[in-house]
């Protein structure tokens, strides 16, 4: 009983004094391995995969010869760029939002990205 309690005391004070963006980091691999996805760093281009991450950033590029939406997902260990090609704007689709996706992984400007991927919004886990 008294190792469980000094575990408790540990993980309390490493909360309290670790950097909240590596916490955050570990908590969103935490819920992407709990999914089954696989992990961004471990992807391989050409592979086809199941991510599941949070939203950092979404642009739009409005030019009507090459209109996208491209968005950055992070699962906690990488990121990976998501390219839907021929859209200007997608319906949930922005910055915090927590979503699974699938597709090949392909490359860009030498990032790794999923072109026109499946996706499913979900709460965060």
């Amino acid at each position: 009983m008294a190792s469980a309690a000094a575990g408790y005391i540990r993980r309390l004070t490493r909360r309290l004094t670790e950097d909240l963006e590596e916490l955050d980091a570990e908590e969103m691999a935490e819920s992407s391995h709990a999914t089954g996805a696989l992990p961004v760093v471990s992807c391989t281009r050409g592979q086809e995969v199941t991510m599941f991450g949070r939203l950092r950033s979404v642009e739009s590029s409005p030019k009507a010869a090459c209109a996208s939406v491209e968005a950055e997902l992070f699962d906690g260990t990488d990121s990976i760029l998501l390219v839907w090609i021929g859209r200007r704007r997608i319906p949930g689709i922005e910055p915090g939002k927590t979503l699974q996706v699938r597709g090949r992984v392909g490359e860009r400007d030498g990032r790794k990205a999923i072109y026109n991927p499946y996706y499913e919004l979900r709460d965060p886990a």
